[in-house]
């Protein structure tokens, strides 16, 4: 693994864990996509370090368990939005 690879999986892994993250949000932040975020943290980050990865993942899965909520509240913003608009 080369390097920056093995130093940007460590730094969005810390990010993730420290501020409850979703994927989406560290690769707006980090500048990289989506699936590279993904792939970094659980793929190469249970390489370089388990206990890390164990964390991230409870983030994640934390993250996947409420993202409907997430869902219903922008929907709802929305349309509460073009509601007053009219």
């Amino acid at each position: 693994m080369k390097d920056y690879i093995y130093q940007r999986v460590l730094e969005v892994s810390n990010y993730i864990y420290e501020t409850r993250a979703t994927v989406r949000q560290a690769a707006k932040i980090f500048g990289v996509s989506k699936s590279t975020i993904h792939k970094d943290v659980t793929e190469r980050l249970h390489k370089i370090d388990k206990r890390l990865a164990k964390k991230v993942k409870k983030v994640l899965e934390y993250n996947k368990a409420e993202r409907h909520i997430r869902g219903g509240q922008a929907t709802r913003e929305k349309y509460l939005s073009e509601e007053e608009n009219k």
